[in-house]
């Protein structure tokens, strides 16, 4: 892999909890309205400048983006964020409910995302790409990290060990209970070190980010048919990442809420789900411990069943039919309860693992259905993009989340001599 250290924007040590916020995607347009009001510097302004306009603007028109560029030159202006010219690898550790995974923020060839170095699962929405290619050329910088994950690197495991040994650069526990710690590797033995061991590690996966991706891909491939005699290490050839061991991780699940049973009563609902090849339990009140894959919660009309499935030999050897998310949409979903198009279906909602599986009661009311699972795993994920193919929409969620904003990489790159 081609990971290099880069030269950024970055926020004072002071401002850092306050400016630093979640990913853009994971609020929506009230959510992130909400969270600007009540925090008026937080990166989620830039990153959604919509909620500086009022409900009825366009939030893809061109004053909005705008308005991201203006409020970036503003923290710029007023020292919230500094230029630090020196290209330096960043260590990024996130430690949640006594888990705890480091990351190397460095920027990532483009090539390598092109070329299948870096590894995909999901498929992308034209207009979620269009908005982040918007949002790029109109700040002139990637803002947001792209979540990768490689195959654990035991020497790289105690290069990075070391380097955490100093003193940290950020330091601080955010909203949602998370100790987030950063490190900046400026040396040049230790950058050496760390470069030499990336260019050992023969390929990543996208574990979140893939819209991220695509947009930092396509912008950069519009500057080079627009620039064709620039240097391949222009700094739009790389994307801003943030590369994880795979051990380290953690998946939750992904579950499932369908508005309405499609006219089935329980019973029906109960035998038609075990014509399909499901063991059914008893219904009781609490939700039933999922011990592991082919397990599934159900709830609906006020009780919880477990459902068992024990898929045929050529399901099971395939890696995305044999995911608990497509037996259950290929099973259930699909046949059962009608939602032929996970993607577009209106009746469907999908909730993250992070709100727990008694979330899924009120979500699904005493009409829904709703479906908890055992969450994908990280060999699965692998599994999947190795083998060149695509996961179902919804499949992983990622936590904790990365934030945004504590690393601004300009894609005409920052004078040298502006090191920190």
């Amino acid at each position: 892999m081609h990971a290099l250290p880069f030269s950024c924007y970055r926020p004072q040590p002071k401002e850092a909890p306050e400016f630093a916020a979640l990913p853009y995607d994971v609020f929506d347009r009230a959510q992130a309205k909400d969270y600007v009001e009540r925090h008026p510097k937080s990166f989620l302004a830039i990153d959604r400048p919509e909620t500086a306009f009022g409900p009825d603007q366009d939030m893809y028109a061109p004053e909005v983006y705008a308005k991201a560029k203006e409020l970036l030159n503003a923290r710029i202006a007023d020292h919230t964020l500094i230029p630090d010219g020196k290209k330096c690898y960043y260590l990024y550790r996130l430690q949640q409910d006594g888990r705890s995974q480091t990351g190397i923020v460095c920027a990532c060839a483009v090539d390598d995302f092109l070329d299948g170095t870096i590894k995909r699962h999901e498929n992308t929405r034209p207009e979620k790409e269009q908005d982040r290619i918007d949002h790029i050329e109109a700040l002139g910088a990637q803002t947001g990290p792209v979540f990768l994950a490689y195959h654990d690197e035991p020497v790289l495991d105690l290069i990075l060990s070391a380097a955490m040994s100093g003193e940290a650069l950020y330091d601080f526990v955010d909203e949602e209970g998370v100790h987030e710690t950063v490190w900046r590797i400026a040396r040049e033995d230790a950058i050496g070190a760390i470069s030499a061991m990336l260019e050992r590690i023969p390929c990543a996966y996208i574990a979140d980010g893939h819209h991220r991706a695509a947009s930092a891909v396509k912008v950069a491939l519009a500057k080079r048919k627009a620039h064709p005699d620039a240097s391949p290490d222009a700094p739009y050839n790389f994307i801003l990442s943030v590369l994880f061991p795979a051990n380290q991780l953690t998946i939750l699940p992904y579950n499932r809420v369908v508005q309405d049973a499609c006219g089935l009563d329980e019973e029906e609902l109960l035998e038609k789900i075990a014509a399909q090849g499901f063991t059914v339990s008893e219904g009781t009140p609490e939700p039933p411990e999922l011990a592991g894959r082919h397990t599934f919660g159900l709830f609906h009309a006020g009780s919880w069943h477990l459902l068992t499935y024990a898929p045929a030999d050529a399901e099971e050897q395939d890696p995305v039919a044999s995911l608990d998310c497509s037996i259950l949409q290929d099973h259930i979903l699909g046949p059962v309860l009608g939602i032929q198009d996970p993607r577009t279906d209106s009746r469907i909602r999908f909730v993250g693992g992070i709100e727990g599986t008694k979330a899924l009661e009120g979500y699904a009311g005493g009409e829904g259905v709703a479906f908890s699972l055992y969450p994908t795993s990280m060999d699965e994920l692998m599994g999947v993009a190795d083998a060149g193919l695509l996961m179902p929409p919804k499949s992983t969620w990622f936590e904790p989340k990365l934030r945004s904003g504590l690393f601004i990489r300009p894609l005409n790159g920052i004078p040298a001599d502006l090191a920190y």
